[in-house]
Formats: structure tokens, sequence, C-alpha cells
């Protein structure tokens, strides 16, 4: 049986705060567990988990097994968890079940960096995913959580909404924060977490896309849609039609008409891609022209029939192998090579860009990343940086760290790769010789002018110098100082 999202059930306020009180967090769940990062976590591995990791049963251990490995616990156990009032709240609102002498959640509790979200499980015991079922905090909701920008704004609004997740995130810096979904389970799941975390600025409404808000206008939009292709509609919150582009495309389609002056809207999706095709042409189409710029983070590729293995099922190998080849026939007839993992951008621009950027997935909170990138576009593009360049010093942006990479056996210059260090989400960038060089003699830092001397001395002439000087600018590992 589904659990029953009830926003108007018992208060569980209560014993979401005990959760939090004894570090139910999402670093802190990871780290119990032996994982870099809680995306890690699977589901075979349970019974590892809790020989390995969780035989010292403390509350935080308690609260693992219950609602991130959907385990059961003994009445005793639970008691060292929660107290009666607790207890009895959760049983109310149906989030605790028992079975004789044990109890188990019928939803989970999802840490999402200090805050805790409730949904659907997200391991069926048998048969098919319902219809409704609500989507789990899952890998592409992490990654969305943590490269969102978080700066203030009037209004956001969540598409797709699932758990509420971004809305509920969002309702920390919107002055109010709108989420929607098709799914009336989700956006009951929505309401049921705003009421347990005493969110009074965010409202979950039913319907289409941007059907539920009209006209309005709002200073972030996010979106984790639908996209997977699929030969068939099986998982509604998963598939997105035989192209994977039924919901995707109609969101970016929309956001001319709903995105506010100065916003930005922020989507994790996967994209099948075509050889000879940039995934920016389409997105441009999608916009319909519409003056902004646009940042494609490519995360993770898939080829073709590794994406078919992954997503195929079957209770015997025949039948799993004839998964195998409905997904991968699929994919052909759509014409991808490969399905990529990205994160997209968009916001309004008086010059609008296009940049694609190859990171490393984000491990933890990446805003201020993703708007240094926006920065070091917008600088290198600036008509006046050559002139500070000239007249000013050169510093790096912060420690970089570079990897250099060659062919064995072949004559062939090495390639050199560099990306700022410490970062949660590192980009990665391809050097040219000179911009090594360069990059190299900016620790700390350097005149502009000695650099251009030096370099005259060796035969280099001045425009390769800035031109490589300005490449560092807009991969971000350089600035005017």
């Amino acid at each position: 049986m589904t659990f029953t999202f009830d926003p108007e059930s018992a208060d569980c306020s209560g014993a979401l705060a005990r959760l939090g009180a004894i570090g139910f967090t999402e670093a802190a769940v990871a780290e119990r567990l032996g994982l870099e990062d809680l995306n890690d976590l699977q589901w075979k591995a349970a019974p590892i988990y809790r020989q390995a990791r969780l035989a010292e049963r403390d509350p935080l251990a308690s609260a693992i097994d219950l609602f991130v490995l959907q385990g059961a616990l003994e009445a005793r156990e639970l008691g060292r968890l929660f107290d009666p009032e607790a207890q009895g709240a959760l049983v109310r609102a149906g989030l605790l079940a028992r079975a004789g002498a044990q109890v188990r959640a019928r939803a989970s509790v999802y840490p999402v960096g200090s805050r805790l979200v409730v949904s659907d499980h997200a391991w069926v015991d048998g048969g098919a995913v319902p219809r409704d079922q609500v989507m789990y905090v899952g890998t592409d909701s992490r990654w969305l959580a943590r490269a969102t920008v978080r700066r203030p704004v009037a209004a956001s609004l969540d598409l797709c909404c699932g758990s509420g997740i971004h809305a509920l995130l969002a309702a920390s810096h919107a002055g109010t924060a709108t989420a929607v979904d098709i799914n009336a389970r989700a956006v009951a799941c929505t309401a049921f977490n705003a009421r347990a975390l005493r969110l009074a600025n965010l409202e979950a409404l039913q319907g289409d896309l941007y059907a539920p808000v009209g006209d309005r206008r709002f200073g972030l939009i996010t979106a984790n849609p639908p996209f997977v292709p699929a030969p068939a509609q099986e998982v509604d919150y998963r598939d997105g039609g035989p192209s994977g582009e039924d919901v995707q495309r109609r969101i970016v389609e929309g956001l001319p008409r709903h995105l506010a002056p100065g916003g930005l809207a922020q989507i994790v999706t996967e994209l099948g891609e075509r050889e000879g095709e940039p995934l920016e042409d389409r997105l441009r189409l999608w916009l319909g022209g519409a003056p902004m710029d646009v940042h494609i983070l490519r995360l993770r590729v898939h080829p073709a029939q590794v994406y078919a293995i992954g997503h195929a099922v079957g209770d015997d190998n025949a039948a799993f192998l004839a998964s195998v080849g409905r997904w991968h026939a699929n994919l052909q007839a759509q014409g991808y090579d490969r399905v990529v993992s990205v994160l997209l951008a968009f916001q309004w621009s008086d010059d609008p860009w296009t940049r694609v950027d190859e990171a490393v997935a984000p491990s933890r909170d990446a805003g201020a990343e993703v708007e240094a990138l926006f920065s070091a576009e917008r600088l290198a593009r600036d008509p006046s940086l050559r002139d500070r360049l000239q007249r000013g010093r050169v510093v790096l942006a912060g420690p970089v760290a570079l990897l250099e990479a060659r062919a064995l056996g072949m004559r062939v210059p090495p390639t050199t790769q560099a990306r700022l260090a410490a970062q949660a989400m590192p980009v990665e960038h391809i050097l040219a010789p000179l911009e090594r060089d360069l990059l190299e003699r900016l620790d700390p830092g350097a005149s502009v002018a000695d650099l251009l001397a030096a370099a005259a001395s060796a035969g280099i002439p001045a425009q390769a110098v800035m031109d490589a000087l300005v490449a560092l600018v807009h991969k971000g590992l350089a600035r005017p100082a």
C-alpha cells in the first residue's frame, strides 16, 4: 500500500526536528555509511551497511536504517529514537506502520544538506512502479539542489516538483516558492513537507507545467523533469516519451514567458545526442529566438548501448536481453549515439551567449561556482578587458590543478587539462601550450607588461599573449588583479 501524503494529518515537525537534533544530515549520513557522497548509496548493499556501519545502534544508526535503508526497528529501539509524542504523530500521519513487534517507515526521509524531505521509497519491492509514484530524492535531485544559485528572489517556481525538494530549498531565499506537478500525489507530498518544515511561503499547485501559474514571472525557475528516452511510458516521473523531450522541451519553450528580467532558470536533465548536432542548437530552437544566455554543464556521457543496459529490466536472462533490445532500438530510432547528463542554465541577455563546459558532478553546494562561470563569460566579453589587462596585473582565480596526458607510443604533444582545485563542481579545461606557460607564471600574480616583455624576447607575438590571457579569464582560471 502506498503512503497517503495528507498535509492535514498529524504534525510531524517535532519528529523531523528530532532527526535534525541527532545529526541526520546529508554529510553525516554519508559519513556513517562510509560513502564520499550519498549519491553513491547502493540498495543491494543494505545488509553490508547494517553489518559494517550500523552495528552500533545509536539513534543516528536507527534513523538511517528506518528512513534511508527502508529497514525495520523493534519497539525498544524506536523508543530510543523518538519519544511517545513524536511516535504518535508519525503513526497518525501514516508515516510509520506497525507490523507485530516491528515498525517500518511507509515513506523515506531524505537528508538534503541540512534539510529533510519526505518522499516515496527509492526502492519498490516487486511489481511495477505505481503510475502516481512520487520521485525519490536521487542523484539528479541532489545535483540540481547543489548547483542552484541561491540568491534572494521575489518568487521561485519549481516544475515537475515531485517531493517538492527544490521548492523547499528555494523557500529559504524566495519571497514565495511555488511548486507545480501534474501528479496529485506529488502535490500532496510537497504540501506535506511544507507543513512538516513549517514553511508558510510555499504553495503547491496541481497542473500541467506553467498552466497553474497563468502569466506570472519568477526570479528562479528550477526543474528536474521526466527525461528518459523510453520505448514505453512506464514510470511517469522518469519517462519523457521516446525522445525523452516531451516535457523538457515544453519547459524550455515556456521560459521566455515566465522568467523574470534578471532571473535564472536551472534544469537538470538528460539529452540524447546525435553526431554533428550540438545540444545548444536544439535548446536555441526551443527558446524560439528569445535573447537568453545558455549555459550547458556536461556531467556524464552514456553511450547508447550502456544506457540501454542500465535501464533494461527482466525476471530472467531472456526477458532482460529482450528489454535491452527494445531500449537500444528506441535510441537508434531517435538517432541518439549517446545520452548526456547535463545541468542547464538560462538567463535574459542583451548580448546572448552559449557556453558549454565539461564538469565533474557537484559533490556539495556549487551555486557560487556556477555564478563564477557566468562572471567569467561576461568578463571575457567585456570590450575593455584587454585594456585593463595591458595596464595591470593578472592573478589566478584560485589554486589550479594541472593534469598532463600523453598518448603512449605516439609522437604528439601532451594534452594539459586544468581545473580550479578544491571545487565542489570542478570544470575541466583543455589548455593550449601558451596558456599553460602563462598560467604557471601567474602564481601569485604577474604584470602583463612583464609577461609581454618576456614573450617578446622569446619571439612570441604580443597578440598571442593577449589572446591566451583572455582565454584564461574566459575559462575562469585567471582574472585581472
